[in-house]
């Protein structure tokens, strides 16, 4: 069950995490001069560069995560009929 979890977890943060590294990607080749500026009107920080910047490393940790809870999971099963 923690497995599962696990799983779960880090797949969603690799994709949520990579959503946003695409969003303020595409926020620095459309208008890069506001990426100084804050993210969000509530906080001073983050600013949109250090935003894309934490959100890539999440991304990168979390799929590197997913990917060796998966392979792990894999090698563990290989004696069972399932095709995934």
């Amino acid at each position: 069950m923690r497995r599962r979890i696990a799983l779960v977890v880090s797949r969603t943060l690799a994709l949520y995490g990579f959503a946003a590294w695409v969003y303020i990607a595409l926020v620095a080749l459309i208008h890069p001069w506001t990426l100084g500026m804050q993210l969000t009107h509530f906080t001073k920080l983050p600013h949109e560069d250090t935003f894309g910047e934490t959100s890539f490393v999440v991304s990168f940790i979390s799929y590197l995560v997913y990917s060796w809870l998966r392979s792990d999971d894999r090698s563990t099963d290989s004696g069972s009929d399932s095709p995934l």
